[in-house]
């Protein structure tokens, strides 16, 4: 290419090139990178890390995407150029090689590498300047195809899902409840905090009850897929981010699936895991297998539960809170002061399975609570085997889920269970024991518990 058409070029570039802004560091392999490592369960900032970005700019991501990844993970066809080539071009651009030479030596159709001089050029500088990073930048921008949100662009359909959703709840007699005024804070609601009063229909809820109500406009029909990316992603112009608190979980990110299968405790591994207790604990006809738990009250609060699953006999673990609960200076790495830590409650399991003869002390199951984390200590201490529930499965301790639904007739929830003494635990532990239970022919725990020993 001549010196003169090579000017001539420059100058037609400059008039039909605009520049759009900055461009953006990260280029699509990136953010493919970073998508790949959430859906891997890796954290925020351990897949910025692993891209190499910083972790404001991977928490950002994952913010404005609302947990979702906003572009395809698919590979790019070959059909497109690569950054690669484009840094090749750029080389022998700055090189003043011709076009057609380009061509030949990057393996491209002449027409494609003049149509990406003139497309992706940068004009920033007030010169046509050729770079593989911007001009990554540019075919990126180019290559997105924002559609419309069906909820933006139908305010009926929008104003149906908002007020299913987010509307006010009504007393009896029509009239309005606001109920507690709650701060949206940009994050998941406190465990203990006021939640929006609202009729919080749920998305699947309002997407089926459109075709109820209106049975014969197409126009009225929104996925519950929809609703939700119109909530969790920013900028889709449909409903306000706030509105998150309106669902029942209240999560105002969405969370990959993989992330929370990875949550599992450290400490549980798989030949402790309820899936390898003997048999003979599910028949109930060996005694000595046992299933604990924690109460929890007011501040922390807790009470040790633990129930022989043959003789339904129950055992209170008194669990009274550390010196300097309550301050507000904490020890770094120090154990939990409100008295249900790992050792506290490995020692009083401990004390309280002592007491019972050898026969009884087989084995016990427990959730996976970080209470049990010195469940290896507790086993060389007592001789019990330890096993673990599955995750979210409260039924696989089925005698003392009912037990604690018992005590809470003394120890209701929203109670400071810290004001209970050594002795009124006993009592209420000789109350349960002496009651008569239909589950094992109206004899009590004491004496079914009696007759075995007595067997024995």
């Amino acid at each position: 290419m001549g010196a003169g058409k090579r000017e001539l070029a420059i100058r037609a570039l400059r008039g039909q090139m605009w520049s759009p802004g900055r461009p953006s560091i990260a280029r699509r392999e990136d953010r493919v990178r970073f998508w790949r490592a959430i859906a891997r369960g890796a954290s925020t900032e351990d897949a910025a890390v692993e891209v190499g970005i910083s972790v404001p700019v991977g928490s950002r991501w994952f913010r404005h995407a609302g947990g979702m990844p906003p572009i395809a993970l698919a590979p790019i066809s070959g059909r497109y150029l690569s950054f690669d080539e484009r840094e090749e071009i750029a080389i022998l651009f700055a090189q003043e090689h011709g076009v057609r030479e380009i061509a030949r030596q990057v393996g491209r159709s002449p027409s494609t590498i003049s149509r990406e001089l003139r497309r992706n050029a940068s004009t920033r500088s007030h010169q046509v300047r050729y770079r593989a990073t911007t001009a990554q930048w540019h075919a990126e921008r180019r290559a997105s195809r924002p559609k419309v949100a069906r909820l933006a662009a139908n305010p009926a359909l929008r104003d149906y899902v908002q007020d299913r959703l987010a509307g006010m709840i009504e007393r009896p007699d029509g009239s309005h409840l606001a109920g507690p005024t709650v701060r949206f804070i940009g994050r998941r609601h406190g465990r203990r905090a006021d939640r929006r009063w609202a009729r919080a229909w749920s998305p699947e809820q309002i997407s089926h009850r459109l075709r109820v109500d209106f049975p014969d406009d197409a126009s009225m029909r929104v996925s519950h897929e929809a609703i939700y990316q119109a909530l969790y992603v920013q900028g889709r112009g449909a409903l306000k981010r706030e509105l998150v608190t309106c669902l029942r979980t209240g999560r105002a990110l969405r969370v990959p699936r993989a992330r929370t299968a990875g949550r599992g405790k450290t400490f549980v591994t798989p030949e402790i895991l309820i899936s390898e207790r003997p048999a003979e604990v599910a028949d109930r006809a060996v005694p000595g297998h046992w299933e604990g738990d924690l109460i929890i009250g007011l501040n922390g609060s807790s009470i040790g539960t633990l129930v022989e699953r043959t003789t339904r006999f129950t055992l209170l673990l008194h669990l009274p809170p550390m010196e300097g609960h309550g301050s507000r200076v904490r020890l770094k790495n120090g154990p939990a002061t409100a008295g249900h830590g790992a050792e506290a409650v490995r020692d009083a399991i401990a004390d309280a399975i002592g007491t019972m003869p050898e026969q009884l002390r087989r084995s016990l199951t427990w959730d996976q609570g970080a209470e049990l984390a010195q469940h290896v200590q507790l086993r060389i201490d007592t001789g019990v085997e330890i096993y673990f529930c599955d995750p979210h499965s409260p039924w696989q301790r089925g005698s003392n889920e009912n037990t604690n639904g018992l005590l809470r007739q003394y120890f209701p929830k929203g109670t400071d269970l810290a004001r209970h003494s050594r002795a009124d635990l006993d009592a209420v532990a000789l109350a349960l024991n002496t009651r008569p239970r239909k589950t094992l022919v109206w004899k009590t725990p004491a004496e079914a518990l009696e007759e075995l020993l007595h067997s024995a």
